[in-house]
């Protein structure tokens, strides 16, 4: 079979990459190829709903344009189709004196982001927006707000479809074969001619790009589980919206916090601990390969030897309920472990370089034919018609 665009992977960045792609090239007949029986099972169905600001990013980044832009056409596009969200603000917390000056870069960095409206609030300040919240500072985040992204990319799949692109599920890709005329797909039933590839494949992002021609990639997709607790109805009034602290800058986690839900409730983490298999939601899940392919790894293991104290710290959170409820106390001190019932839990797919560094920006590696999206964790799905529009544009440009 031949057709002009292949796209790997059928979460919320590859829906979108197929979206924009169709609607600058409506006559291209573009396939996205699915290894689950149906889209979005992954990060997409597996995150906290949140529409992120752009507040984190290194201004100029990757992330910090495409999240900025990305906010702006996600808002429009939930107006478009009628799908529901609500941009309630959250609070950034700094719980000790050591955290002002990081609290004060992010502030800086808000606005250098163009962020209007973000404003330094007192101790006193916090408690006008969350009553039970503590900090000795914070800022307020008025452009963050909450949506299920399982609806928006529902959406995305379905106007794709309606528009001529064919989905395929239950299909996963073996090889990627390039040659100066167009890339050869192999699959598991059967091999299609295409002129360009994207590989949004996530979770196995980079064995894709090594399958399609780059072997010796310097980049491994290391999975962080991240599990949830949920506030239980009668405790969820000690939280109004969405509450952070202050994020370590030597990793590229947000830490535990509190989520307002849009559909009602309230969720509480994530924690971020090393899964042992690649879509291991269960702490009891664990897959030899993927398990190898991590330790085995030299980019992770600098970052082991580096962080080995904050890896043990997480891993007892994660078996620790009282653990757990000692971080979340940091910023809401009367929550118990009565008030929470244990939740969901979703794998992050953070790329890990050679060199022992985790990369925090978005990551692309391109040949001739293919592009690679080795890097899209959060805020992917804020983004995603902005980073899909980037991908899209990068593709187009191998249709010629």
């Amino acid at each position: 079979m031949k057709c002009d665009a292949v796209i790997v992977g059928a979460g919320i960045v590859g829906l979108a990459c197929a979206l924009k792609l169709n609607l600058a090239h409506p006559k291209k007949k573009i396939i996205v190829l699915e290894k689950e029986d149906r889209a979005a099972q992954h990060q997409t169905g597996n995150n906290s709903g949140v529409i992120h600001s752009g507040i984190y990013y290194k201004p100029g980044s990757l992330k910090a344009k495409n999240c900025i832009e990305g906010y702006h056409q996600l808002l429009q596009f939930c107006r478009s189709y009628d799908i529901p969200f609500n941009i309630c603000g959250k609070i950034i917390l700094a719980s000790l004196q050591n955290e002002l000056p990081r609290l004060h870069d992010l502030f800086q960095r808000g606005k250098q982001n163009g962020l209007s409206g973000i404003r330094l609030l007192s101790s006193g300040e916090i408690k006008e927006i969350e009553p039970f919240a503590e900090g000795v500072a914070g800022i307020f985040v008025p452009q963050t707000g909450i949506v299920d992204y399982k609806r928006v990319a529902a959406k995305y799949a379905e106007l794709i479809t309606q528009r001529g692109v064919e989905i395929r599920c239950r299909t996963r890709v073996a090889a990627l074969r390039s040659n100066a005329r167009c890339v050869h797909v192999v699959t598991n039933s059967d091999i299609i001619e295409a002129s360009v590839v994207v590989n949004c494949a996530g979770l196995h992002s980079d064995r894709v790009a090594r399958r399609g021609g780059f072997p010796n990639l310097d980049v491994r997709i290391i999975p962080f589980r991240g599990e949830y607790y949920t506030l239980k109805p009668q405790s969820e009034k000690l939280v109004h919206g969405l509450i952070y602290p202050v994020p370590d800058p030597a990793f590229p986690f947000l830490g535990v916090h509190f989520t307002k839900q849009i559909d009602g409730g309230v969720e509480a983490g994530p924690n971020a601990v090393l899964a042992f298999k690649r879509e291991g939601y269960r702490k009891s899940d664990i897959n030899i390969r993927d398990a190898w392919e991590t330790l085995s790894w030299r980019g992770f293991q600098k970052v082991a030897r580096r962080y080995w104290k904050v890896g043990v710290e997480e891993m007892f959170r994660s078996y620790s309920k009282k653990k757990f409820v000692r971080s979340l106390q940091k910023l809401v001190p009367l929550i118990t472990e009565d008030d929470l019932e244990t939740g969901g839990a979703g794998v992050r797919a953070q790329a890990c370089h050679r060199d022992g560094s985790l990369l925090d920006d978005f990551y692309f590696i391109e040949d001739q034919r293919v592009v690679h999206v080795c890097n899209a964790p959060s805020p992917a799905a804020t983004a995603s018609l902005s980073i899909g529009e980037t991908i899209a544009q990068r593709a187009a440009l191998r249709f010629s």
